[in-house]
């Protein structure tokens, strides 16, 4: 931090705020009722915090800074999709998508700036990674959703799902931390059970999240239980492999006995053929788990095209045989680059 740059409020815990109050002569509970309206009230200004003095208010402005973010660009899809351009404090730009259907309305939030995992499948791996999001970033995200769900549907927010830019499980720490103050009752108290964070897979943070007894759902991005395919479409799969993720995920469900959901693309001549459909259904039997087949949504003229309903068909067709329960979804947003696999900041405000 730069000499005489303010400190934001937000990276201080409750502890941290009641050390600070006290330090300067007031009163703990101070610490207690700021802490309220930043994060169960989302405020973004220190003079809307009306139960707080004049002169406390002025010392906190004195000292501290709320950097809470900004949509900068809203684009409507034809479907009822919003997708937001999100301007952080260093100008740099996140998206982060409102996707409403008859029973749910969910906010797909980004977790980094940009990605480093290169899925060549991904608008938004073509971004290199500039840094990770900060808890208080990922929660203003979930916060602007929660009003545009108000203001543009009358309806509540119902659920969270790390589906944007960036891989959460290489932003754990602030991930969790963001889950944390989403979830908490000082917080917007939402369940954890309808948050979903979805992952390349990482077999050591897949256990890692196992010990740390997290309870919202897991999500992993498969789309191929086939080492030689999911290499190509993944390069982390050189990594780690589907026999190291299989681990993981045997020990995920041990500790916490909650299933998993695989997310599965299929593409024409690279995975549409009955030996993928095989192996992925050998590859559910490792754990409960359901499958979610989702739609290609195009980035660019290139090599990746969807598979032909027959091959979707037949997917179902053999893993329903064998007791697995897998959903074709639909993509939304496609007309404004809201759906999965097309975040990648193509907008004006990201140029300027």
């Amino acid at each position: 931090m730069k000499t005489g740059e303010k400190k934001d409020i937000r990276k201080l815990s409750l502890e941290e705020l009641q050390d600070f109050f006290l330090s300067e002569g007031d009163k703990k509970f101070r610490a207690n009722q700021v802490y309220d309206w930043l994060w169960n009230k989302s405020l973004k200004n220190f003079d809307d915090m009306t139960n707080i003095s004049l002169s406390t208010r002025e010392m906190l402005k004195a000292h501290f800074t709320i950097n809470h973010v900004k949509v900068d660009l809203m684009q409507h899809s034809n479907d009822g999709t919003i997708k937001n351009a999100v301007k952080l404090y260093d100008n740099k730009i996140v998206e982060s998508v409102l996707i409403p259907t008859s029973k749910r309305i969910t906010a797909c939030v980004s977790s980094q700036v940009g990605c480093s995992l290169d899925c060549n499948f991904c608008a938004t791996a073509r971004l290199k990674r500039m840094r990770n999001l900060n808890p208080d970033e990922i929660y203003d995200q979930v916060v602007a959703i929660k009003e545009e769900a108000e203001k543009y549907f009358q309806r509540p927010l119902t659920n969270i799902v790390f589906m944007g830019m960036g891989e959460p499980l290489l932003n754990y720490a602030n991930v969790i931390d963001a889950i944390d103050k989403i979830t908490a009752p000082e917080g917007l108290g939402m369940a954890p059970r309808r948050i979903t964070l979805s992952t390349v897979g990482i077999p050591k943070i897949i256990k890692k999240m196992a010990d740390d007894e997290v309870k919202f759902n897991l999500a992993l991005s498969l789309h191929s239980a086939i080492n030689r395919t999911r290499s190509r479409l993944m390069p982390i799969n050189d990594k780690s492999p589907v026999e190291d993720l299989a681990e993981a995920l045997k020990y995920w469900y041990q500790k916490t006995q909650r299933k998993v959901t695989y997310e599965y693309v299929i593409w024409d001549g690279i995975n549409d053929d009955e030996e993928h459909a095989l192996a992925l259904a050998k590859f559910c039997k490792h754990i409960p788990s359901k499958v979610n087949i989702i739609q290609y949504n195009p980035i660019d003229e290139g090599g990746f095209r969807q598979a032909s309903q027959e091959a979707v068909d037949m997917y179902v067709r053999i893993l329903e045989s064998r007791g697995i329960v897998a959903k074709v979804r639909k993509s939304r947003g496609q007309d404004i680059d809201a759906a999965c696999g097309q975040l990648a900041n193509k907008n004006e405000v990201a140029e300027i």
